[in-house]
């Protein structure tokens, strides 16, 4: 079956005739052919055309979006079409299978936004299509189909072998499992009603019946224990890729996803979803198989001993079928529901262990509480209205078998005495009806596991079907070494709607430190997430040493980068894999070196147990200025010709931002250097000063130079002086000594 997921990441193909310094924006996976077969082609938007390679075809065709084009999206029946468009035709159609609909709005979205910005020029507060949107909220609330299941057959193709054996081992233990009853007509027509009719009982043949009965459960039983092993094992493995896959491209999806999603409700997708499809695959779909072999199988045995009786003992499957599609809409919505209410659930317990800190230093244990009992009480309700449809379904598909089992013993005990079967015909056959609609009465049952694992399933497709934002290149251009030269050229960006860069202009030389300023919102870390490619420019180009940021690959230029947050976060660990972690590689003189250069090395040999010391849960054995220290070693050991220092030292107190400031001007030395700072007064070693406002460039200089602009640094600049001088009258009133009682004039008590 071939996979319709759009590609994890946006990708060119090879043979894609981009031109010199052309980008690709958006592209499409375009799957169907004109006639719905399944081929390969491909839909590539950039910055001047829309590109299209037909299913099994190799020539592409361009058409430049200054034309008069409009590109169409419509679905039907499962298949999605983008159709373009000039003043008077249609151009072009491309189909596609729904999984690949995600990327086509993304593409289709790209390409308004895009045609408006060459037709009209790039505007400050255009509001986007619906379908951008879409990608800063959450996964579209498309009921999951079963249907959704098959896609985990991509996961399950490298043990194809296994389920195959697998496969061959059920057929051969339910044929093993139907051989006692059909055993039982010989023991009660030749050997028990001879018996009562006072013939003597052949010993031969009882132990000859007996010993196939016991033969035959011995096989059944050993083939089920192998078939049962041999398909646990492929289940846990593919449930083991399927959560290596998930996490896998989770980590490549840009920061933009993570924004939107709440951190418990990923970890239950990767976790309990996962497991439930593991178990899904692990049992109830081999139980499945196991019944529909045994009802097939049953019933051509039953066809075989009496056909009319066999098509009384088929009565009831028409109902309970029909009841099977009445529920499994409702279960499948219901479940997915579940699924989202104990996301919440989790998200709970997400936010407050982490923030416990937080949550007892303002005594609000009890608000913490109230919230999680008020999630659990959602899921306890939603689970509610979903068990009323269950609990009367499973009794009522109970019911219809045992009256079916009743009309079998009617009918059977009338051809009785017609003469028309045996006493044991019959038995077997209300031997074979047990089991006949015990297996139904199972497959009843696993209606409710289906749409679980299929609301499981979509959860998890949700996530690889999303395409990130920070696209890998086809081609990425080879980085050996940067130089660290920055040239931003007409940047713009957008949160959602919202535009918070724009037309920014900037060039930065090798080695030269920048400190940005300015007001709370008016861009500075945005850029330097642009800088990062956290996210990529909605408008314009960052280029590193002349070369488009968007043409390097994403982790091989990232490598060249240090960033020193204002809140480090270290992972669980010791302090040494802590300051090795983009290093894993390090020695351990090394990460000492690293450490020494971020007067780190005097503090780390004070620890219990030195560079193994465990640092605990983010750190928190630690001070604020030591997990800074940490961190800017960290920064060190990567040697990086670009650094960002994000707030470095505004979260500490005054002797230990001399410490952090003395381990910063080595971190320094020699490397591009984009610096954030609220307290200015710790960037008077920047080579330049960028003041920003509102998301653009307002001035730039040195600190001597803009004061003298008395400009918008300068006002910065004296707001700033007059809170230092307010909090130091503050202080010197605290611990001023009280003024000497004035004396009294005489005779005055």
């Amino acid at each position: 079956m071939p996979s319709t997921a759009p590609s994890p990441a946006l990708t060119v193909a090879v043979s894609a005739p981009l031109e010199p310094g052309e980008n690709a924006l958006a592209t499409l996976d375009v799957d169907l052919d004109a006639r719905d077969r399944f081929g390969t082609g491909q839909l590539l938007l950039t910055e001047r055309r829309l590109l299209a390679r037909a299913p099994g075809g190799a020539d592409w065709n361009a058409w430049a979006l200054d034309g008069p084009l409009t590109l169409q999206h419509t679905d039907h029946g499962g298949v999605g079409q983008l159709s373009l468009h000039d003043a008077g035709a249609r151009l072009a159609v491309w189909r596609y299978t729904l999984g690949a609909d995600p990327a086509a709005l993304k593409l289709l979205s790209a390409f308004e936004r895009q045609r408006r910005r060459l037709l009209h020029g790039p505007g400050e507060d255009d509001e986007l299509p619906e379908a951008e949107e879409a990608d800063f909220a959450a996964e579209s609330p498309t009921p999951p189909s079963t249907w959704v299941l098959l896609r985990l057959s991509r996961f399950a193709g490298p043990y194809r072998w296994q389920l195959l054996l697998g496969f061959v081992l059920t057929l051969a233990a339910t044929a093993a499992s139907l051989v006692p009853p059909y055993l039982t007509i010989p023991l009660m027509d030749e050997v028990l009603i001879p018996f009562q009719n006072g013939k003597q009982i052949d010993t031969k043949v009882v132990w000859l019946l007996l010993s196939g009965l016991l033969g035959a459960a011995l096989v059944a039983w050993a083939l089920g224990w192998w078939r049962t092993w041999l398909l646990a094992i492929v289940s846990e493995r593919i449930g083991a890729d399927l959560r290596t896959a998930t996490f896998d491209h989770l980590l490549r999806l840009s920061l933009d996803y993570f924004g939107s999603k709440r951190t418990g409700d990923l970890m239950s997708r990767i976790g309990s979803e996962s497991d439930r499809i593991c178990v899904f695959l692990s049992l109830h779909a081999l139980d499945f198989a196991t019944d529909v072999l045994m009802i097939g199988m049953t019933a051509a045995i039953l066809f075989s001993i009496n056909p009319s009786l066999a098509l009384v003992t088929l009565l009831p499957l028409p109902f309970i079928a029909w009841m099977i599609h009445l529920v499994r809409d409702r279960l499948r919505t219901g479940f997915e529901k579940i699924d989202r209410v104990w996301g919440e659930v989790t998200s709970v317990l997400a936010d407050t262990i982490p923030g416990i800190r937080v949550v007892k230093a303002f005594a609000q244990e009890q608000r913490e509480a109230e919230r999680f009992r008020r999630a659990n009480r959602h899921n306890l309700e939603v689970n509610d209205r979903l068990n009323k449809t269950w609990s009367l379904f499973s009794p009522t598909v109970s019911l219809l078998t045992e009256i079916g089992l009743l009309v079998v013993w009617a009918f059977g005990i009338w051809l009785v005495s017609r003469n028309q079967i045996t006493v044991g015909v019959l038995t077997a056959f209300i031997a074979y009806i047990g089991r006949f609609y015990g297996r139904l009465d199972s497959m009843s049952r696993i209606v409710s596991v289906t749409q679980k694992a299929a609301a499981g399933a979509k959860r998890i497709f949700d996530i690889l079907d999303h395409v990130s934002n920070v696209p890998e290149p086809a081609q990425p251009v080879k980085l050996e070494r940067l130089e660290g030269a920055l040239s931003l050229q007409g940047v713009g960006f957008r949160y959602g709607s919202r535009a918070v860069i724009r037309g920014l202009d900037l060039d930065i030389q090798p080695g030269e430190m920048i400190g940005l300023v300015g007001h709370s919102g008016s861009g500075k870390s945005t850029l330097v997430n642009l800088i990062c490619r956290f996210y990529d420019v909605t408008d314009g180009a960052i280029k590193v040493d002349g070369v488009d940021l968007r043409r390097f690959g994403v982790a091989d230029f990232r490598r060249h980068i240090g960033l020193v947050l204002q809140e480090p976060f270290l992972f669980y660990g010791t302090v040494a894999e802590n300051i090795a972690y983009g290093k894993p590689d390090a020695t351990r003189a090394e990460i000492v070196a690293a450490a020494r250069a971020a007067h780190a090395h005097e503090f780390i040999l004070r620890l219990p147990h030195g560079y193994d010391s465990m640092v605990g849960e983010r750190g928190q054995g630690l001070s604020g200025g030591e997990r800074q220290r940490i961190s800017i070693a960290r920064a060190l050991l990567i040697d990086p010709r670009i650094l960002i220092l994000d707030e470095a030292t505004s979260s500490v107190d005054t002797e230990t931002e001399k410490e952090i400031q003395n381990a910063l001007d080595n971190l320094v030395q020699g490397r591009t250097t984009i610096a954030i700072a609220h307290r200015l007064s710790t960037l008077r070693r920047a080579d330049r000063l960028v003041v920003m406002d509102r998301g653009r460039v307002v001035e730039v200089g040195t600190h001597d130079e803009l004061l003298a602009r008395q400009g918008a640094y300068w006002r910065l600049y004296e707001a700033q002086a007059r809170q230092v001088d307010e909090g130091d009258d503050e202080r010197e009133a605290r611990v001023a000594p009280p003024a000497a009682p004035a004396a009294h004039p005489a005779g005055v008590a």
